[in-house]
């Protein structure tokens, strides 16, 4: 149950939402919030921070068509409210519709179930899961030379009511591990692999993880890459593989299935539901109703429950993400897509756990159908123009494939290429689908979201190299 419906009566929210409406706006919304939020970082085998805080605050939106104006103020003062709301009536002026319709309280169903809140939880603890990390990673390999390792959790509680009669508050509860590992080559060459999952959860999730495991992988992703050959540069059938392999999916092009960007006309799949714009083996979904997971949510910053939503079915585009305005202005349903980080940012669209669904191959069978190509295990970060889905991404972990079989490790590899080109070349798609957990940043901040995918072929594509 959300912390601030005590702060806020019916009647406050009302007068709120009057006076936000009282320059004509056709809608308005008060979106508050208080959050909690506490890190504890590692580094060179030393607690180098360990901070919390608790921020508050409240954001008024008045829309008048699909022109937004928000303002926002760290006070639950009643006359500050009531001054922050006619600062957005005053933006545009017009008739003076005084009415709100009676607020009625939602009941939210909480699909995430949290055991143990941060405040909770013994700062020793962690402390020692922190210091387990560095030496198990130093244990790995002497080439392991620096190690950083993070636990970062937070307790966010909303409350949104708007002039049409929403009433809700929900709470959401986030933990994340991360862990870096450095490996230097004795020429002197660094390599670094990192790995951070994350679930809406309480501390229960970090431990349940199995650490042992998640440092050996991430110590042996950054060792192997100090013996690897550097990439060739060419253009070849790659192998990407699931998890974090959506990323590139979610970049080149998740944002541009945003109505944030299809509401600008900004998006290369402007207009184009019901057409085909990928491999009849390409379905993605981006689905926030998944128990616990990462980019999940019980309802969206503007008070509509989640829902799993079809982006792409068998190649045929069905649908965008959209929030109150971007569905105003494209003239599609909303999808339960409205986020925002804080009080301080407006909602638009925004991806939840955004994926690629398993096909009917087996990794196995992928890597068997190149002859000669790239198998990227591994995605590092990359940059992306989402109104024209151009990307660049770079491959944390790779190898090469000759005559069906994995080979030699290779270091440096970057994929280029385009989005909505990219899609039709996903001409296979297999069954073990993996998540992997991010945070994206937007016009209304940074959000949490998962990305996902089973390892997929990509018929050609072009590989920066040496």
């Amino acid at each position: 149950m959300s912390s601030l419906a005590a702060y806020f009566d019916d009647a406050l929210l009302r007068d709120v939402l009057i006076q936000a409406r009282s320059g004509g706006a056709d809608f308005a919304e008060i979106f508050a919030e208080d959050s909690f939020a506490c890190r504890m970082g590692l580094n060179d085998r030393k607690i180098k921070s360990s901070t919390s805080g608790r921020s508050s605050g409240v954001g008024i939106r008045a829309i008048y068509g699909t022109t937004v104006i928000y303002a926002y103020t760290n006070s639950f003062a009643r006359d500050d409210l009531i001054e922050t709301a006619r600062a957005v009536s005053r933006a545009l002026h017009g008739d003076a519709p005084l009415s709100v319709m009676d607020l009625t309280r939602c009941n939210v169903p909480n699909l995430h179930p949290c055991e143990k809140l941060p405040q909770v939880v013994d700062k020793n603890i962690r402390t020692a899961l922190l210091h387990r990390v560095d030496a198990l990673a130093r244990d790995y390999s002497p080439l392991i030379t620096q190690v950083d390792a993070s636990i970062t959790e937070s307790v966010q509680d909303v409350l949104i009511a708007n002039s049409e009669g929403l009433l809700a508050t929900d709470r959401r509860i986030y933990s994340r591990m991360g862990v870096s590992a450095i490996a230097t080559a004795p020429d002197g060459d660094r390599q670094t692999a990192y790995n951070a999952p994350g679930a809406m959860a309480g501390f229960e999730f970090i431990e349940s993880l199995d650490i042992d495991a998640l440092v050996r992988e991430t110590a042996q992703s950054a060792v192997l890459m100090t013996k690897a050959a550097y990439a060739p540069a060419c253009m070849k059938p790659v192998i990407i593989d699931n998890g974090f392999g959506g990323v590139i999916f979610h970049e080149a092009c998740g944002h541009s299935l945003e109505t944030t960007s299809v509401g600008k006309n900004a998006s290369v799949f402007c207009g184009k539901i019901g057409q085909k714009i990928a491999h009849e083996a390409v379905t993605a979904i981006d689905d926030g109703t998944i128990p616990n997971s990462w980019g999940s949510i019980n309802i969206d910053d503007e008070g509509m429950p989640t829902q799993r939503t079809v982006l792409i079915e068998n190649g045929i585009l069905k649908a965008y993400l959209a929030d109150y305005v971007g569905a105003k202005k494209v003239g599609v349903p909303r999808t339960g897509s409205g986020r925002r980080e804080s009080y301080r940012y407006a909602p638009t669209s925004r991806m939840r756990n955004t994926y690629i669904a398993p096909g009917n191959y087996r990794f196995e069978d992928l890597i068997a159908s190149v002859e000669d190509g790239l198998y990227a295990k591994k995605m590092g970060g990359g940059s992306v123009n989402p109104a024209t889905g151009d990307y660049n991404f770079a491959v944390q972990e790779g190898y090469l494939i000759k005559n069906g079989q994995i080979c030699e490790p290779v270091r440096g590899a970057t994929l280029i290429g385009n989005g909505a080109d990219t899609l039709p070349k996903i001409s296979a798609v297999a069954n073990n689908l993996a998540q992997a957990q991010g945070v994206c940043g937007s016009v209304s901040g940074s959000v949490p979201t998962n990305v996902g995918q089973p390892a997929i072929r990509v018929d050609q594509m072009v590989i920066g190299g040496r």
